[in-house]
């Protein structure tokens, strides 16, 4: 048994496909197939149930596939001490944020982070907090920032800040005469939200149960128009498609003309969002959670309030 063939049964067991598994573990496909066909006979058992157009794990198969993960983990931490162990500052460090977060706060983080670690190269990615979890738990990056709540096994987090949401507004509107929005008042207007899969459109339902697509007499959805992220959604409300309840970092309003856009505080209670940093427990690099940590402190985003350790 190799590590080696550990990776090929995780992928295999990720991608339910085996060529696709080969091309992401950079092998062909019977390379890999001999490969695991090899280790189930080393083991005695059957891993995967193989049908003509699908790969499945067995019982026992899902077992070993969670064991060889912890195993991978625990191989990669051994590596990263010894890289590391003596400056845990030094080496590249693998960073993921989710899509509403990581466009409005990287310009601020990555230039601290280098300042203070000039010789850990940052690898960013933006994605879905379910993707990122995944990624985190393979070891594929190292630390990754979501919005809470955020459980899972084996991953510590850290609130870095409190954010309130916002109403982003045409500025023709009628609700730009008020100083402050009430929920409520949402209830009858175009709300544009993010589609399904991105966490802060539970966010906003949450806050605004109103602004729950509601059907149609004809089967359709009336109310609510969804946009694939947050800056599609900003032109859709400049091009006057409706509203929308934003993250206050990714308000933007700045970005055009007073005559097209305008901001609105919630009136209390305010919703807001906990960003917060997450990391595996078998990290090897203390220091660098300090780093980023201290980093987001001095970003400058003036709309939130930083959490105290």
């Amino acid at each position: 048994m190799t590590l080696t063939e550990l990776r090929y049964i995780i992928a295999v067991a990720r991608e339910q496909h085996f060529g696709r598994a080969a091309e992401a573990c950079h092998v062909s496909q019977p390379t890999l197939s001999v490969a695991i066909k090899k280790l189930e006979e080393e083991l005695g058992v059957t891993i995967f149930e193989r049908a003509s157009n699908e790969v499945s794990l067995s019982p026992i198969g899902e077992r070993i596939v969670q064991q060889a993960q912890q195993t991978l983990e625990s191989a990669n931490s051994i590596k990263q001490m010894a890289l590391h162990g003596k400056n845990q500052l030094a080496g590249p460090l693998r960073i993921g944020a989710i899509h509403t977060i990581g466009p409005y706060l990287y310009p601020e983080l990555i230039p601290l982070v280098h300042a203070a670690a000039p010789e850990m190269p940052l690898i960013v990615e933006e994605n879905m907090t379910a993707v990122l979890t995944e990624k985190l738990k393979r070891g594929e990056v190292d630390v990754i920032i979501i919005a809470l709540p955020f459980e899972e096994k084996g991953i510590v987090t850290q609130p870095l800040y409190e954010e309130p949401f916002v109403v982003l507004l045409p500025s023709s509107h009628p609700l730009t005469s008020r100083k402050t929005v009430n929920s409520k008042l949402l209830e009858e207007e175009n709300v544009l939200l993010l589609g399904q899969g991105h966490c802060f459109r539970d966010h906003v339902l949450e806050a605004c149960p109103a602004c729950i697509p509601k059907p149609g007499l004809d089967g359709g959805v009336l109310h609510t128009v969804e946009g694939s992220s947050l800056e599609t959604i900003r032109h859709m409300v400049v091009s006057g498609l409706g509203i929308t309840v934003l993250p206050c970092t990714a308000s933007g309003a700045h970005s055009y003309s007073h005559r097209l856009l305008a901001i609105r505080r919630f009136s209390k209670p305010v919703p807001t969002r906990t960003v917060a940093l997450a990391w595996r427990v078998s990290f090897p690099r203390p220091k660098v959670i300090d780093v980023i940590n201290k980093a987001v402190r001095k970003c400058n985003l003036s709309c939130v309030k930083p959490v105290r350790k």
